[in-house]
């Protein structure tokens, strides 16, 4: 099983304190009218009957991961879903990585997590993945930052 669950508690931890680049999700309405609006990317992740589709926003130092993913049973972890993304850098190398809850089992459950990107620049891809509920990876999409 891979680091994903330090990860996640990291990425809880992150999320209770200040986005690394990104405003407040109050501020961002305000700061998206005022000037130019931060890039986004859309995704739609499928594996047998169960999904992840959602969205990238791009910040300067973290992107933000919104969306829902799909669990068609309930039978066991394996069986259950959750949404696990990849901040990259240019060579592909992992800067930042973050997810993991809620997990969905049988129904479909809503996710808005932050992925640190802690470089100038932020993130040149995102790798949004589908897990399953033990936090494997189960299938990836690649995303580039817009230009």
């Amino acid at each position: 099983m891979k680091t994903h669950i330090a990860a996640a508690v990291g990425a809880v931890l992150l999320t209770a304190g200040t986005l690394l680049g990104a405003p407040a999700a109050g501020a961002q309405t305000a700061t998206a009218t005022a000037a130019t609006a931060y890039p986004t990317s859309d995704f739609n992740i499928t594996f047998g009957a169960t999904w992840t589709r959602g969205t990238v926003t791009w910040y300067n130092r973290s992107v933000r991961v919104v969306g829902q993913h799909r669990s068609a049973v309930a039978d066991s972890a394996v069986t259950c879903r959750t949404t696990w993304a990849y901040a990259l850098q240019a060579d592909r190398a992992v800067i930042g990585q973050g997810g993991g809850y809620p997990i969905a089992c049988g129904t479909i459950a809503s996710y808005d997590f932050p992925v640190p990107a802690d470089q100038p620049g932020g993130a040149a891809y995102v790798r949004v993945c589908l897990d399953d509920g033990n936090l494997k990876d189960l299938a990836c999409q690649l995303i580039a930052r817009p230009r």
